[in-house]
């Protein structure tokens, strides 16, 4: 318990000089009015048994006048940053034995006064000199009553050597495994505040890092609607305008004319399909009305349905709601993962899983088809576009394939939760 104790430090330093907590501000009055509340008792004490002349008592008073005063002036009056000074420590010490022997040799219920200086010694530094005022205070409580620490040693040494020692260690030790917990409970106390503005501070870089990542998505999404505008719209639109520019030529033939007007209507209706697909894309409506693994589920069936190519979905763990960005990440990487079975894959079966964990969602989508070499899908905005979504959010994106053996690609994303004020 001790290792790594600071010898400097006091045994039971102030309750005044420490950090105060929801009882420690009235503990530390009860300890600044201790000594006076003892002295008071002794004399009233003292009054009470009788047995004394007025002189005695001129003398007396004055010595408890005197008391009053010391502990007026060191304990309950003195700033927190005097009484933590090492040598106002000791003067206090010396000033409530030397008082308080004096009173008890005059009267031994003024033993009651004296135990306050078993508390005081604790705060004297460093240690071993703490334990040298524990040690004379026990002398000195103990003896006095028997003739003082002269007498009492030289009739019976080994009694009371051994009632000091004894009481020293029992006090002493008892300081010092208070204030190893005491600093144990401060470094844990530091280490929970520490945890939790690391905590608070790392939900602030998830809320950034999230709308990061939001921004990003949407150019993301411009650019890849850029793309797709260029490879059918802008297409389809040229092939139109051909096609009617050649039909303006075919006039005088009927048939050619109306080929070139057939093909126009087909190109504009194929350009029609494509641009309303192109804004579906542009939000995941499945989630607005679903859970996450409902709206794969959906998006599965109504994949199959379309291709013919049956795609399984299954869950392990406790599914849970993500935050909006984790969830739409992982509808966008499937909708895209199933984009690219069908046009490339010629697969005959897919299987999606979804893996809820303690702190993070994984995503796997594997399909038996005919694979690819993964280092020669680098361009276009396809598995580029999903690195840069996961990315982003902090995740990890990897790709299993080869000709031949199909394709397996596997997503891993912070397990985010939704925020509270999302909840409904």
């Amino acid at each position: 318990m001790t290792a790594g104790f600071d010898w400097n430090r006091p045994l039971w330093p102030p309750l005044t000089a420490q950090e105060p907590t929801g009882w420690q501000p009235w503990l530390s009055r009860v300890e600044r009015h201790v000594p006076g509340v003892l002295l008071a008792i002794s004399t009233t004490i003292c009054l009470g048994v009788g047995g004394h002349d007025g002189r005695w008592w001129v003398t007396t008073g004055i010595l408890v006048a005197a008391a009053a005063l010391w502990v007026l002036g060191t304990v309950v009056l003195a700033p927190v940053r005097l009484r933590e000074r090492p040598a106002f420590a000791l003067l206090t010490f010396l000033g409530v034995i030397g008082l308080g022997s004096v009173l008890e040799v005059r009267d031994v219920t003024f033993l009651i006064f004296v135990i306050y200086a078993f508390l005081i010694a604790m705060q004297v530094r460093p240690t071993w000199l703490a334990f040298v005022a524990l040690a004379a205070t026990s002398l000195l409580i103990n003896t006095l009553g028997n003739g003082g620490p002269i007498r009492a040693l030289a009739d019976k040494p080994g009694i009371w050597i051994t009632i000091m020692i004894v009481q020293t260690a029992a006090i002493g030790g008892g300081g010092l495994l208070s204030t190893a917990v005491a600093r144990q409970n401060e470094e844990r106390r530091r280490t929970l505040d520490e945890l939790a503005a690391a905590y608070a501070e790392n939900e602030g870089l998830q809320q950034q890092l999230l709308s990061q990542a939001r921004e990003a998505g949407m150019l993301d999404e411009r650019q890849r609607l850029a793309q797709e505008i260029h490879d059918t719209l802008a297409q389809g639109f040229t092939g139109i305008i051909t096609q009617l520019e050649a039909a303006a030529l075919a006039k005088e033939n009927p048939a050619e004319w109306q080929r070139h007007l057939d093909s126009a209507s087909a190109l504009a209706r194929e350009n029609l399909t494509a641009a309303r697909r192109s804004v579906h894309a542009l939000h995941p409506e499945p989630l607005d009305t679903a859970t996450l693994l409902d709206a794969l589920t959906d998006v599965a069936q109504r994949w199959g349905e379309r291709t013919g190519v049956p795609a399984t979905v299954t869950t392990t763990g406790d599914p849970a709601r993500l935050h909006p960005e984790i969830e739409a990440t992982i509808l966008r990487i499937t909708q895209e993962s199933l984009s690219n079975v069908d046009k490339h894959a010629a697969a005959s079966r897919v299987g999606v899983t979804l893996s809820y964990m303690t702190d993070e969602v994984t995503l796997d989508v594997r399909d038996d088809g005919t694979g690819f070499e993964p280092a020669a899908a680098d361009g276009g905005f396809g598995l580029p576009g999903m690195r840069r979504r996961v990315r982003r959010l902090a995740g990890t994106l990897h790709v299993e394939s080869e000709p031949g053996a199909g394709t397996a690609i596997s997503v891993a994303l912070p397990a985010v939760p939704l925020p509270p004020e999302v909840l409904p």
